[in-house]
């Protein structure tokens, strides 16, 4: 689902709340908060920045305690439509703020300087590469510390300080270092709106003697935010529309797929749009999966090369005009390079920008007015999808094993199909798990989520903790990895402090088996642990939480009827164990595919 926040949508009304109007594109709105203001008390740094996070839509901000953020802390908790979820560590509360932001639109994270700011940076990264806005807010060095010849704690021991903020430059669209309260209220406010404007993750230090002090500058109710819409050229987006008009019209087989941008783009409605009225056959691109309705009538399915779904490859491969909608061409999203499209048939549009098969680009289009306009240019054009409806074959299902045989990956994924709904989200983790979610059909509302850029092993951990926080509507399944888990397992226990009631199902095969089948070698083993026994000892009777060991399809047949019906008020943990083998195909092939991309030779000098 596309749960950026429109920044022109969010308007303050006279009593200075916020309201966002209601969009299809959005799985949760702004919220409003009528909370009193008392300019003689609250006039600080502190209480200015909690109540700005609330104006932007956020209820909740995922903290590691330290000492130089633990007086922010204190303004942030007094905050009434302010929760602070406390982490086991910060990257989790960086990856758990990227998962509230896929759900919310936008996300923060508080932590302590240097030590927390450079463990959470793997996370906000990730946020970056996948366009979350995210604020990432640290807690300082005092103020007076700041041009001085001193050695502070926290750093690596040299007089300068500023290691930190070099290091959040490269994965932040913005960073402010707050140490002056004079022209605090502009750093914050800019910082903040450009994290919504640029749809990116921005860095606010703070120094730790700042939050608590009042200033004039603070002893307003902050206006909220009002950003102008982005604007197509319109001269531009003419001519884009004309010119891929023209393109699309020629063809005897064209087809559209979805990719990640549509999100950054808030253009999952206008892509839709843009499918009824062509009556083109309807893919995505593995990282647009959940963007798209695949309830559509013409959807066909996830076109990644060599190991889409079913068929896909071959109408798209075969088509004589694609339009890409947001796509990211990576080495693994081209399956090593080796996707068989031709350049001169395709038409890109990225957020901005239209490129027409090898010829004309059109730039200051914005992504959602040109497919809103090419909409109403297009000629239906059925061919494509009729063709692959006259060839397509339904996939059969597993084998059927014999009672109480080990169970096989293809049957778990065949009973987790049957789980979701549209209260449900999917979060896969890196992995084997990325390959068998791409093939679960996607129910109408039901939620998709997984973080192929960046393809960090331990986000879907912190991820679904943040999501869960968020979408109180829908119940996460998450399909985690062993080796992945090991990553991240410790916030388990926050999602049982929140009560949550997600569902995680540890797919337990000994090892990092998307490496093993990238390159092996024994560095892809890994010592094996009584997970359930893990999470039973996190649980320690506080909260509540049910785990089971599935051998067998029985056994998960009893675990899942358990899951979703006597303990679906609960966090529920399936350890699901499996041989160290069993993968999908898709897997074997992508794997292979990848490694001889890895292994090129250097070209010759």
């Amino acid at each position: 689902m596309d749960t950026n926040i429109d920044a022109s949508e969010v308007i303050a009304t006279s009593n200075g709340n916020v309201i966002c109007p209601p969009k299809t594109d959005t799985a949760c709105c702004v919220q409003s908060f009528a909370v009193p203001f008392n300019p003689a008390a609250e006039a600080t740094l502190g209480r200015h920045l909690a109540r700005r996070l609330v104006q932007i839509g956020v209820s909740d901000v995922f903290s590691v305690p330290g000492d130089f953020n633990l007086t922010l802390l204190d303004h942030l908790i007094a905050e009434p439509g302010l929760n602070l979820v406390g982490c086991c560590n910060e990257l989790n509360a960086g990856y758990a703020a990227d998962g509230y932001a896929r759900s919310c639109g936008v996300g923060a994270c508080v932590v302590t300087f240097t030590v927390g700011g450079l463990s959470v940076l793997n996370a906000i990264a990730g946020a970056y590469s996948e366009n979350l806005p995210l604020i990432c807010i640290v807690g300082g060095p005092n103020s007076n510390d700041y041009g001085t010849n001193r050695i502070l704690h926290h750093t690596i021991g040299l007089p300068d300080f500023s290691q930190e903020l070099r290091c959040f430059q490269t994965v932040t669209c913005y960073q402010v270092v707050v140490n002056n309260l004079d022209d605090a209220h502009e750093q914050i406010d800019t910082a903040i709106l450009t994290a919504l404007k640029e749809s990116k993750p921005v860095y606010v230090s703070i120094s730790c003697n700042l939050p608590a002090i009042p200033h004039p500058t603070f002893s307003r109710e902050p206006v909220p935010f009002l950003l102008a819409p982005k604007m197509s050229n319109k001269m531009g987006l003419e001519a884009a529309v004309e010119a891929a008009a023209d393109f699309l019209n020629r063809a005897v087989k064209p087809v559209m797929v979805g990719g990640p941008k549509l999100r950054v783009s808030q253009a999952c409605q206008a892509f839709v749009e843009l499918a009824d009225a062509s009556g083109y056959a309807l893919a995505v691109t593995p990282a647009g999966k959940g963007l798209v309705p695949e309830h559509h009538s013409h959807f066909i399915g996830t076109y990644w090369g060599a190991v889409s779904t079913s068929y896909c490859a071959e109408i798209v491969e075969s088509a004589d005009a694609y339009i890409f909608v947001g796509p990211v061409f990576n080495d693994y999203s081209s399956v090593g390079y080796s996707l068989l499209l031709i350049k001169e048939k395709a038409l890109i549009v990225h957020p901005n920008r239209v490129i027409v098969g090898n010829g004309p680009a059109f730039g200051c289009v914005a992504m959602k007015d040109f497919l809103q306009a090419l909409a109403k240019r297009i000629k239906k054009n059925t061919t494509a999808y009729e063709n692959y409806h006259r060839i397509f074959i339904p996939q059969g299902r597993p084998q059927k094993g014999a009672p109480r045989e080990p169970l096989r990956v293809n049957v778990l994924f065949e009973h987790i199909q049957k789980m979701l709904s549209g209260d449900t989200t999917i979060i896969a983790e890196t992995g084997d798990s990325w390959f068998n979610c791409q093939k679960l059909k996607l129910p109408q509302g039901c939620g998709y989520e997984f973080q192929m850029q960046y393809g960090t092993i331990g986000w879907s951990v912190g991820a679904t903790l943040g999501y869960a926080q968020a979408a109180t509507n829908k119940r996460v399944i998450a399909c985690i990895g062993d080796g992945s888990f090991q990553v991240t397992a410790q916030d388990v226990s926050t999602m049982l402090r929140c009560g949550h009631k997600s569902i995680i199902f540890l797919i337990n095969n000994g090892g990092y088996t998307i490496e093993v089948e990238i390159h092996d070698g024994p560095y892809n083993v890994i010592k094996n642990w009584n997970y359930t026994g893990l999470v039973d000892a996190i649980h320690n009777g506080e909260g509540k939480c049910w785990t089971t060991k599935v051998f067998c399809e029985e056994d998960l047949i009893e675990a899942i009827e358990t899951a979703t019906g006597a303990k679906e008020d609960c966090l529920c943990f399936i350890e699901v164990m499996t041989h160290k083998d069993d993968t999908s195909k898709e897997l074997l092939l992508w794997g292979s595919r990848v490694s001889a991309a890895n292994s090129r030779s250097p070209n010759p000098q």
